[in-house]
């Protein structure tokens, strides 16, 4: 039975997924914080985005690329960075990075992933974005920022929705400590899910090794919290504009929500907006980041990312619909990974393309772009 035939939806990579990985290893990926309202939302206010079908258009020539940021993308999606990608499947970043580079969109490595920037550096595309969680020291600021841009991360990305560290009970309910230990409770998860454990047995169990550079010593950290909250500050606007001023390149902020902040970001130099509510990891009262799209789109004419609940091509296409350039994705290429090793960030891509494909042609548009014309407004 063919791929297309097992797995035709981000819903089957999931499904399959949750089985391959220890319990407390789904936990750390799927959960939110609180209640977990806000992934909820996500989901919810993208299903209220209206499209209207076009008809007697003939056969569109349709085309899924498009322009960001002066760079060409096959698709209009990207891969978002996830903290400790490793610990979801044994060479998560490397694998990822590998992906993106074979299908020509984005790939973000994050600050407290399991590999450094060199380590995932021979498996770079020529679009590699480097996340940053802003380490309160401006030598090791200066160091990462050097680190990253020697090994051929060319974008910068600013975090600025994690002031604090959020709950995330579920995480804490399965047992994951931060770094990871191998209790009995642990041992017995793992048990169940051989592939996941031969692959790590190979490799070690994952830790930030970025953070581990700077921080050898965890002891006395909260089991919830990680080794990157010994180096982190919450960042100001002093910091961006020094982040502005030390990086050559285009430089990203991720998080925002509030339009009222957007202008200002605009006059500090960034590049683009990244609306974010973190995936509802961080605030469980946190609005939906499709519904603050269009007020951001009205108050800014930077290029806009997007992410939050997005499951396939048909809400990539209500993001560009409302006004979005891009979109990423974070937990769908892992579902993919823990679901299909390396075959599954293809296939993942493969899904995306292909339903792009097919809803493009149901609105009659021949580049993703194209969507807000189709937009339907009740009354």
């Amino acid at each position: 039975m063919s791929l297309d035939a097992r797995y035709p939806a981000l819903a089957d990579l999931r499904a399959k997924a949750r089985w391959r990985v220890p319990y407390f290893v789904w936990e750390y990926l799927d959960s939110g914080t609180g209640v977990e309202a806000t992934t909820r939302r996500n989901r919810s206010k993208l299903d209220e985005v209206m499209l209207m079908p076009s008809i007697l258009h003939g056969e569109p020539e349709v085309s899924t690329g498009i322009e960001f940021l002066g760079q060409s993308f096959d698709l209009p999606v990207g891969i978002a960075p996830v903290g400790m990608s490793g610990l979801i499947w044994p060479g998560a970043e490397q694998k990822l990075a590998r992906a993106a580079a074979k299908a020509n969109i984005p790939y973000t490595l994050s600050t407290v992933a399991s590999q450094t920037p060199e380590d995932v550096s021979p498996a770079l595309g020529e679009h590699a974005w480097f996340q940053m969680y802003p380490p309160r020291d401006p030598e090791i600021r200066a160091d990462m920022l050097k680190r990253a841009k020697a090994a051929g991360f060319s974008t910068l990305v600013l975090t600025v929705d994690v002031p604090v560290g959020s709950r995330r009970e579920r995480q804490v309910r399965s047992g994951l400590t931060q770094p990871p230990k191998i209790t009995p409770r642990i041992l017995s998860q793992i048990a169940l899910c051989p592939t996941w454990a031969m692959g790590m047995a190979s490799r070690g169990m994952p830790r930030m090794r970025l953070i581990d550079d700077y921080t050898p010593a965890t002891k006395g950290l909260p089991s919830n919290k990680h080794a990157g909250y010994l180096l982190r500050t919450s960042p100001n606007w002093d910091y961006l504009r020094w982040l502005r001023e030390n990086w050559e390149g285009p430089l990203l902020v991720k998080g925002v929500l509030d339009p009222a902040e957007v202008p200002k970001l605009e006059a500090e130099g960034i590049d683009a907006i990244w609306i974010s509510n973190h995936a509802g990891r961080q605030f469980d009262a946190a609005p939906a980041t499709i519904e603050m799209l269009p007020a951001i789109r009205m108050a800014t004419k930077l290029p806009i990312i997007l992410d939050g609940g997005v499951e396939g091509g048909l809400d990539i296409l209500r993001a560009l619909a409302l006004g979005a350039d891009m979109v990423m994705m974070g937990r769908a290429w892992h579902y993919a990974l823990a679901a299909l090793g390396e075959t599954g960030p293809d296939h993942l891509v493969h899904i995306l393309k292909s339903d792009l494909e097919a809803n493009m042609g149901q609105l009659g548009i021949s580049s993703p772009l194209e969507a807000h014309t189709r937009l339907h407004t009740s009354g």
